[in-house]
């Protein structure tokens, strides 16, 4: 069976799909998947998952792989910074899915240390074969364009081995001419679908600020390919704006609008406790790791967290290990917030510009100009004779400055002997990272005090008795 592409993969595969949740670390788990398709999500993603580990730890993609036929359609999503590795763990994976997406848009320092997510756009890697790129991409004409080959290598690589669609989710540039160039690049390579955030790399965290719809419009304007649009969605009417300002075929939301209201697309803020309790009721049934469920519930409670008379909940949602300390905890604040809730304030209507804390709706983190100023005092009003009371920021600079320039010092990190992607703990006797050392710890039978694994003398003790015991018979069959 030929392998579907473009608008035919999207409206037949993908079955015209227009609300998207968007690929989560921790965060789009199957229960989390759930939840949204219930309330109107049409495609999900997995969480980002590293292709190094996925590719060598079976338990980590028994775990990221679980799936029931309502949790499709599906696309796995992947982070790499090696080719063969990503092909293999690529080829895992495409039984369980509709497309495998690369993922070249995360922003964080991870992305950056293990050169994948939004920093393989500038890893400029000169190919021995540059000949081959271009017979069987033609995209020579590119070149002049400072872009990763890599990328669009593996891309290239990746359409032609695999039996599913590859798409690829992708940060935009500063300049909508280079967005534009990079986006066609990635079309020519094999990308069947392009999701694009419209922020830049260095846009995160307080520093996020609005995503330029004015970017994505022109990708979609200049590819031919079904487009996704990711960024400022916090409520339905975003949603139905971006379609309409940027002619996209559908939109993605993350941490602004789903995490936060996981029936965002249905229109409506529902109260938090009733999002928390089918939540808790899908979790129940799938076992996801208790942090994603500990992640979950903060976010779904975030906006009544946030209120000084409930601020100590927060200190018992973080002590909870198991499902039902969250259904009881959960249970007790409902309790408390609807003992102050009247009738009419329960079943009343209420604007989009000021929704009712206890109901679901996004979260926007303020900006740093937004944010309170610690207060300072100033070098003037202090005395010139009392040096205790100056805080030490202000000694410092009262100091005499040395004329010599001093060169900052960049942090190293090493990396995992193991993986070769994921940065190594500082005190693990194995040169790994923590997940690899877990298993190396386990396979071989050893401690690291780094990261505080420990066999426990049951096992050592039957792993002896057994070796003892190959000893003995070995002696018996010689005599």
């Amino acid at each position: 069976m030929a392998k579907k592409s473009g608008f035919d993969f999207w409206r037949s595969t993908l079955q015209g799909a227009k609300y998207v949740v968007a690929p989560m670390v921790d965060h789009s788990e199957l229960a989390w998947r759930l939840l949204s398709r219930r309330y109107g999500a049409q495609l999900c993603y997995t969480p980002m998952l590293h292709a190094a580990v996925f590719e060598r730890d079976a338990n980590y993609r028994r775990e990221h792989l679980v799936s029931i036929p309502d949790d499709r359609p599906l696309i796995v999503q992947f982070c790499a910074n090696d080719l063969r590795t990503l092909l293999e763990a690529a080829r895992l994976a495409q039984p369980h899915c509709e497309a495998i997406d690369l993922n070249l848009g995360c922003p964080q320092a991870i992305a950056k240390r293990g050169h994948y997510g939004a920093f393989l756009q500038d890893e400029w890697e000169l190919l021995t074969d540059m000949s081959e790129l271009f017979i069987l991409y033609n995209i020579s004409q590119f070149l002049s364009d400072s872009f990763s080959l890599t990328c669009i290598y593996v891309v290239g690589l990746l359409h032609r081995e695999l039996s599913v669609p590859v798409t690829c989710k992708i940060r935009v540039f500063e300049d909508v001419a280079r967005t534009v160039r990079y986006a066609q690049m990635l079309e020519k390579a094999g990308c069947q679908l392009l999701t694009v955030h419209g922020r830049t790399r260095d846009q995160k965290g307080p520093k996020a600020g609005l995503a330029s719809w004015e970017h994505i419009a022109a990708v979609k304007c200049s590819v031919n390919i079904p487009v996704f649009a990711n960024g400022n969605i916090q409520f339905l009417r975003d949603a139905e704006r971006c379609l309409l300002e940027t002619g996209v075929n559908g939109v993605m939301t993350a941490g602004e609008g789903n995490l936060y209201n996981p029936a965002i697309f249905t229109g409506e803020q529902p109260p938090c406790w009733r999002m928390v309790e089918e939540y808790l009721a899908l979790a129940r049934t799938y076992t996801p790791p208790l942090s994603y469920i500990r992640g979950h519930v903060f976010k779904l409670w975030l906006h009544v967290l946030q209120r000084p008379e409930y601020l100590h909940f927060r200190e018992r949602f973080g002590c909870a290990r198991s499902i039902d300390a969250f259904e009881q905890i959960s249970a007790e604040l409902k309790a408390l917030v609807m003992e102050r809730l009247s009738e009419e304030e329960l079943s009343g209507e209420f604007s989009l510009d000021d929704v009712p804390f206890w109901r679901c709706h996004s979260y926007v983190r303020p900006s740093p100009c937004d944010a309170p100023k610690a207060k300072q005092s100033s070098p003037n009003n202090e005395s010139a004779g009392d040096s205790s009371n100056l805080t030490h920021k202000i000694k410092k600079r009262k100091q005499p400055q040395s004329s010599v320039a001093v060169e900052p010092k960049k942090r190293r990190w090493d990396i995992c002997v193991a993986c070769k992607g994921n940065p190594r703990g500082g005190k693990c006797e194995h040169m790994m990272c923590k997940s690899c050392c877990k298993s190396h710890c386990w396979q071989k039978s050893v401690c690291c005090s780094g990261h505080k694994f420990h066999i426990g003398p049951s096992r050592l003790k039957k792993e002896q008795g057994s070796e003892q015991g190959e000893r003995d018979t070995s002696v018996n069959y010689d005599s």
